[in-house]
Parts: structure tokens; C-alpha cells; sequence
């Protein structure tokens, strides 16, 4: 087990920070927050809270549920890997977010690199350590960086990218993708 510098603790903080600010939003847009207890008043109208949306609400998440692995949608690509749809929707302060989970098999040929016009965290679950390498766009040139089981890739809006599995066993990886054109 490799041991964590004080570097790398201060690289995934800003990684960390936003998936926590990304869960504290899933679950505060799903419901709202109790509203702290207040003396009744006779002259104050009371506040409305909106009510959480139901799961058949058009374009939001819905209410706060579990999700099955054999519950999501899989497809198969042509490459041999396959994608599993978690959610995909609004959240009540309004970003659009998709979630699902890839698994690229070995040797296979990735997407070709791409410009995403929303931001996206690319969670590894599984692999070999340093498996998933993510080629970027910085300053007009390609960078590799590499990622095992716990790394995390950010990828701003904007970004051309591809995410490839450099290993020798199958790369499984959640995509959480926030905002802009997320589908």
C-alpha cells in the first residue's frame, strides 16, 4: 500500500472539497432543509417549503432513493467496455448532472479526445494502481497523468480530453458530470 505525502493530500483536497460540495447538493436538492424551529408569530405569514419532487418530476432527480447495480441501464460499446446509466437530471439549485459508471477493458481503443462543454469528476473504483491514464489539453499541448483505484480526475469545462486504460485488468470508473451540456 502506498503511503500518502503530505503533497498528495493537498493535490486531492480541491478534488475532495467539490465531490463533498456535489454531495451536500445531491442531498440538499432532494429535500429541503429543516427549517430552524421559530416562535409561532400572528403577524408573520409562515414560509413555504417546497415539497421534495416526486421520482416522475420532468427534469429534476426525484426523490431520495438506492439505486441497483443490475437496476442500471447498461451499454455495450463497440470496444468492448460498457456504461451503466446512474441518474441524470436537474437539482433544485439548478445544475444539470449526469452520473454513470464505464469499465474499459484492457488494450482497448479509448474515445478519441473530445472537448466537453460541462465539468466533470472521473472517480476510479477499480483497476491496477497508475491504470487509467487521462491525456488533457493544457497550454495547446497533451499531458498524461495516471490513476488508480481512489484517484480522482478533474476535468474543467472546456477541457479536450480521453481517459484510457493503460492496465492489465479491466478499469472501472463513476463519470459524474456537472452543468452545461452534462447529458
Amino acid at each position: 500500500m502506498k503511503t500518502s505525502t503530505r503533497r498528495d493530500v493537498l493535490i486531492a483536497l480541491p478534488a475532495l472539497a467539490a465531490t463533498s460540495a456535489l454531495h451536500a447538493q445531491v442531498h440538499a436538492s432532494e429535500s429541503p432543509m429543516p427549517q430552524a424551529s421559530q416562535p409561532a408569530s400572528r403577524t408573520a405569514p409562515a414560509q413555504a417549503v417546497p415539497a421534495p419532487p416526486t421520482p416522475t418530476s420532468p427534469g429534476t432527480l426525484g426523490a431520495a432513493r438506492a439505486i441497483a447495480f443490475d437496476q442500471m441501464p447498461v451499454r455495450t460499446m463497440a470496444n468492448g467496455g460498457e456504461s451503466r446509466d446512474i441518474a441524470h437530471g436537474t437539482l433544485a439549485t439548478g445544475e444539470t448532472v449526469n452520473l454513470h459508471q464505464s469499465m474499459q477493458v484492457v488494450g482497448a481503443t479509448p474515445n478519441p479526445p473530445h472537448v466537453i462543454q460541462h465539468s466533470e469528476f472521473i472517480l476510479v473504483r477499480e483497476g491496477a494502481v497508475g491504470e487509467l491514464e487521462f491525456q488533457h489539453e493544457v497550454g495547446g499541448q497533451m499531458v498524461s497523468e495516471k490513476a488508480g483505484p481512489g484517484g480522482v480526475f478533474y476535468v474543467a469545462f472546456g477541457t479536450r480530453h480521453a481517459i484510457k486504460n493503460v492496465g492489465t485488468v479491466p478499469a472501472r470508473y463513476f463519470v459524474i458530470a456537472i452543468g452545461g451540456d452534462a447529458k
